[in-house]
Parts: C-alpha cells; sequence; structure tokens
C-alpha cells in the first residue's frame, strides 16, 4: 500500500502477538488510515520459537489453561476478534477431543497452535484499510533515518517502517566463566558433551546416547522437560498401581541422570488450583502506596523497606487459611486488626495470629528456609540425604494436592506469584538502590522463583517414581559441577553428602539463560549497540553503579534511550531485552478477564505504534549521521 503506515514487529512469541492483537483491536475502532503491519519471526510466524507448534507433546506449560489467553477481553457472543475470543482452555475444549479440562496444563506446542489461531483470527479481522503480511526470516540489522527505519533480513530483504515494535524473547547469550570453561573442556574431548541452557525443545537431548550418565544443572522448571524427554521421550511409561502409586517401566534407551542446583530440591508443584479463571487477587498490606509511605523518598532498600511488608502479606494470607479451618469465627476480626496495626508500620502478623486463636504460629513460611530446605544440614551418606530428599518431596505433593485455597501454605505462596506487580513497580527503572537491586537479583529474584513457579504435581510424582526407579539422583544441596583433567571427566557433588561425587559423560544446563545484551551476539543486537540505539540501563553512578545488563527504555511505551540519553519514539522495546530495567519481563500469555500487566504494555505499545511518527531533534540528526544504501549500513 503506497504512503500506508507501516508497522514491523520483531518476534511473534506471546509479546509481540499480544502487541499484533491490541493494533487490530485499535484499527476495528479508529479512524480509517492505511496500515501495513509486518510479523517478522525467525522460527514460526505466530508464536515463535519457544511455543512453536511442530515441539514435542511431553513439554508443558506451568499455569492452567483457564489463566491463559491471548485475546484481551473475554468472548461475548459475538465472532472471536481482537478484544473478545476464547481462553485457551475454551480453545481447547472446542478443538481438540482431548482436552481434560480448565485446571489442565497445556503441552507447549498446542499453545503454540492456539497462538496460530489467534493470529489466523487477527487476519481475518481486519479492516480493509490495513494488511498483515507475515514474515519468516531474521531481522539482522535496523537502521534508523529521517523518514523512519530500514530493516535488513537475513533473507536479503529490505523492510521500511515508519514505527517498530522489538520483541525478540529469549536471547542466546555468550557463554561465561565456569560454564565457558566446561563447554571448552568437553569441545576438546569427543568424549564428552555439554549442552548449554536453553529452551528443552531446541537442546539436542536425542543425541545423547542411552549408555550415558547425564549431569543436570538446575532442578527447575526446565529440568523437569529434560527428566520427561529423556524418559517418556525414549519409550518408557510410568504407570500406576491400584494404590495409586506411580511407578516407571524403562525403555532400556533411558540415560541416568544426576541433578543438582544450590537448593538440592527439585522445585516444589504447584497447588491443586481451586480458582476460577477470572480470580484476580488484591493485596491488603503490600502495596506500592503503603511501601513509600513509610520508606520515604529515594531508592529503596529491598530487605529493610520492602520486604517485611511482603512477608506480612505472605503470614496474612497464611493465618487466615489456617483461621478457616480453626475458627472461622476469628478471620475478620484478626484481619480486620493487622490492617488496623499496619497503619502505624508493619504489623507483626504472627502475634496477631496467636491473640485470635491460631495455636501454632511456628509453622509460619519462612521464605529463606522453604527455598533451601537442606541448607545448614550435613548427611551421613548418599541414601541418608535421599530419604530426606524424598520425604521433603513428598510432604510438598501434599500440601499441593489440598489446593491453592485450602492448603495454607500453597495458599499463601501464591502471594508470590500475585505481587509480582507490587515489586515491579517499586523496583523497575532503578527504583532499589544499586546494591538493593543487585542483591535482590542475585539472592531474592531465585528464591522467588523457586517458591512461586513450580510444575503440576504430576512431574513431581514422576520425579519420585524415577528416583525410586534409580534413574534419577539428585546430588544434594550446593551442588558442584567440575572437571577433572587428568580423568578427562566431568564431576558432580555435594559437600553436604558424602560419598556423592560421581563422573558424568554428558553436562546438560537446565537453566534458562540471563537476558544480558553485553553477551548477546545475535547481529541485530551487536548493531543496535554498536550504533548506540540501544544502550544498557545502569542503576546509579560511580563505583556504586550497577550495570544490569537490561535495555535502557523509557517507561511506558518503553522507547530504547540512545548513548546521548535521549528516546527514539519509534522504536519500542517490549520484554527479555529490557529484563534487569524491568523486573519479570518472562511472561508468556495474558489472561481472561481484566487486564493484567501484559496486555496493559501491549496495548501502550499499540498505541504508540500506530502513532504518526513525530518530527524530532532526533531524526533530523539522523539524517546527517546516517549515510545509508540499500545493501549498506550506517557509516
Amino acid at each position: 500500500m503506497e504512503g500506508s503506515h507501516r508497522i514491523v514487529i520483531v518476534g511473534s512469541g506471546p509479546r509481540g502477538l499480544g502487541v499484533l492483537e491490541r493494533i487490530a483491536a485499535r484499527l476495528a475502532t479508529g479512524a480509517a488510515r492505511r496500515t501495513e503491519i509486518f510479523l517478522v519471526d525467525a522460527v514460526e510466524v505466530g508464536c515463535g520459537r519457544i511455543w512453536r507448534s511442530d515441539q514435542p507433546s511431553w513439554f508443558l506449560m506451568n499455569t492452567v489453561c483457564a489463566e491463559v489467553s491471548m485475546f484481551s477481553g473475554l468472548p461475548d457472543g459475538g465472532p472471536a476478534r481482537p478484544g473478545a475470543g476464547p481462553s485457551l482452555a475454551q480453545w481447547w475444549a472446542d478443538n481438540e477431543a482431548d482436552c481434560p479440562g480448565p485446571n489442565a496444563y497445556a503441552p507447549r506446542a498446542l499453545h503454540g497452535r492456539y497462538m496460530r489461531y489467534v493470529l489466523d483470527t487477527i487476519d481475518a479481522s481486519l479492516p480493509p484499510w490495513a494488511a498483515l503480511h507475515r514474515v519468516t526470516a531474521t531481522v539482522e540489522d535496523l537502521v534508523p533515518g529521517a523518514d523512519g527505519y530500514a530493516l535488513h533480513l537475513s533473507d536479503g530483504t529490505l523492510l521500511r517502517a515508519d514505527r517498530v515494535v522489538l520483541t525478540t524473547g529469549h536471547p542466546t547469550p555468550d557463554l561465561t566463566g565456569a560454564h565457558r570453561e566446561l563447554a571448552e573442556f568437553a569441545a576438546a574431548r569427543p568424549h564428552l558433551r555439554y549442552i548449554r541452557g536453553d529452551s528443552a525443545a531446541d537442546m539436542p537431548l536425542g543425541e545423547i546416547p542411552a549408555t550415558a550418565t547425564v549431569g543436570i544443572v538446575g532442578i527447575g522448571l526446565s529440568f523437569y522437560d529434560i527428566m520427561y524427554a529423556l524418559t517418556v521421550g525414549r519409550g518408557g511409561k510410568f504407570v500406576e498401581d491400584l494404590g495409586g502409586e506411580l511407578r516407571y517401566e524403562p525403555s532400556g534407551e533411558e540415560p541416568r541422570m544426576l541433578a543438582g542446583s544450590r537448593s538440592g530440591m527439585p522445585l516444589p508443584a504447584r497447588g491443586r488450583n481451586q480458582k476460577s479463571a477470572t480470580y484476580k487477587s488484591g493485596t491488603t498490606l503490600f502495596t506500592p502506596d503503603t511501601v513509600r509511605t513509610h520508606a520515604g523518598d529515594g531508592p529503596l532498600n529491598f530487605e529493610r523497606d520492602v520486604l517485611p511488608w511482603l512477608m506480612a502479606e505472605i503470614h496474612l494470607a497464611y493465618f487466615t487459611a489456617v483461621l478457616r479451618h480453626e475458627a472461622p469465627g476469628r478471620v475478620e476480626p484478626f484481619r480486620s486488626e493487622v490492617i488496623a496495626r499496619a497503619r502505624h508500620g508493619v504489623p507483626n502478623v504472627e502475634d496477631l495470629a496467636e491473640l485470635h486463636g491460631v495455636r501454632d504460629t511456628s509453622a509460619a513460611p519462612d521464605l529463606w528456609q522453604l527455598s533451601r530446605p537442606f541448607e545448614g544440614k550435613a548427611f551421613t551418606a548418599v541414601a541418608d540425604f535421599d530419604r530426606a530428599l524424598v520425604q521433603a518431596m513428598r510432604v510438598d505433593l501434599e500440601h499441593a494436592e489440598r489446593g491453592n485455597v485450602d492448603d495454607a501454605l500453597k495458599t499463601s505462596l501464591d502471594v508470590l506469584r500475585d505481587t509480582r506487580w507490587v515489586i515491579r513497580e517499586l523496583m523497575d527503572f532503578a527504583g532499589f538502590h544499586p546494591q538493593a537491586h543487585r542483591d535482590f537479583l542475585a539472592d531474592f529474584a531465585p528464591r522467588h522463583s523457586f517458591l512461586a513457579a513450580g510444575p503440576p504435581r504430576i512431574r513431581v510424582r514422576y520425579a519420585l517414581a524415577l528416583i525410586e526407579a534409580g534413574l534419577l539422583r539428585v546430588v544434594g544441596p550446593q551442588t558442584r559441577f567440575t572437571v577433572d583433567a587428568q580423568s578427562s571427566s566431568f564431576f558432580v557433588s555435594s559437600d553436604a553428602v558424602p560419598g556423592s561425587a560421581a563422573a558424568v559423560d554428558v553436562l546438560v544446563d537446565a537453566r534458562i539463560p540471563n537476558p544480558d545484551v553485553r553477551l548477546d551476539s545475535s547481529p541485530l543486537t551487536v548493531n543496535l549497540l554498536r550504533r548506540g540505539t540501544w544502550t544498557e540501563f545502569v542503576n546509579g553512578n560511580g563505583e556504586a553503579a550497577f550495570r544490569t545488563g537490561g535495555v535502557a527504555v523509557t517507561r511506558t511505551p518503553f522507547h530504547p534511550l540512545d548513548r546521548d540519553g535521549r528516546p527514539d519514539t519509534g522504536l519500542t522495546v517490549l520484554g527479555l531485552p529490557t529484563e534487569h530495567t524491568r523486573w519479570f519481563t518472562l511472561v508468556g500469555s495474558g489472561r481472561p478477564g481484566p487486564w493484567n500487566e501484559f496486555f496493559r504494555d501491549a496495548d501502550a505499545v499499540a498505541a504508540s505504534a500506530l502513532a504518526i511518527r513525530p518530527e524530532t531533534p532526533l531524526a533530523a540528526e539522523r539524517e546527517s549521521a546516517c549515510t545509508t544504501d540499500l545493501e549498506g549500513v550506517p557509516v
């Protein structure tokens, strides 16, 4: 369309598709203006690499399907369209005969097919003056100019754009430190293999021989994917006996797995879902206004200013659940007194719970103990640790089975998920003091992820069955992954577990790589940084400054800041490239019902993308600073 407003969205995972859905919804109600949208993805347009629709069905989401939607509004009786469409659960039930129900965990490939359906619905709903182009290619460079942007694609195509939305998703950063040394050690020894962290669907797990012993770094969500791929993915099966216990029947093609992490505990299970799809939690004590009122002006210290209010909210949820069972008539008086005390500072929720009849307040959640359950404990042998581990996993499953409303512990840990937005509002864009920001990411954020992002209960039961079958051993807390040059082997061990050391042939990093633009060697990121279109967000100045590794952006709609600190209002950057500038940008979808941050962010970016490009001094400077031709880059 000659003379049209041209928008390019780079990356079509959930963030990119969410922006497209809001652009289409706005186009349906706005003034007629010729608009062309180019949705560009290197792997699969509509769902991207992580959610690609051809991955094996055993890779699951970790959110129940009823809580997932890529439509920014509920169905309204009319046709599905941008702003009104089915959740993943509704679409699954309507299109797949094997849908187990709204509380099921969908395969990631199925979510990819749902995203493709959303894309097709968006395309069919566009008004006559708008067009969508699907482009399968990698964007290798983006060159700003006085009249917009030139995007250079891997297939030689050059796209011109008035606005560009960068939702590039998961990076594959260069290895550094100990893991670079581990990879180099394996590269020099053909009998060893090091597999770097990535989406499990993109790991070469099929190349691991059945005779291998595999060390797995990390026991989080990706661990469960790898565990399943190396067992059921190789022909084995889990069978439930008459008593409800699971056992594993091997195919003979499984390698032996030795897994370890700081905690020495596989990620605890999500509580059985007892909440409606449109459930929206509120916060009683832990709000941005409350924290700022009591903390005063200036950057916050997480441990001093924020954590006490978060713990008070967690304890309030915990003891509310306890009282619902022990003394239902005391719930409202207890909560009212806690709220009244909070006007003067952080209330002692445990003491108030005891005053209102809770028999045992010593069981209040301790996030430090829960996230490192074996810390400070010494074991006499591998069998001693194995017994403690299995017992801890079984106790966790009992809590999870009771549900995320009825079980006090799982109810209180859901507060961590429900209050992420509060921490983001307080922390993002240098809300924390630089050292507090650094400490939060190094210590509390991993603990938060451990307790707030669990797998389905069945996956933990599978892990127990594999431990019983002798195919999986968790090494112990503070697992060490080392090399021995003399024997040309990798070794795994835990100092807390005598006899735990063992040689492994293959080392698999089961952790999702930490985004860092300084380590992202993709051509687009390298060129954006080289040209100064992107810069790294640095919290603070001088020796105390914290270099975050995230892209520096404005507040909504997230325009990148150039090397002179000026925003480029024709570009927006959303999601993982800005991680650490903003916290927890790893979001796989929106939710049905009231908008969460996913849809609010998507709508703000959509509004910016649809706006007429403003005349700015920065645009004029580009004309003189950037000399390009169709094949070249700025010189």
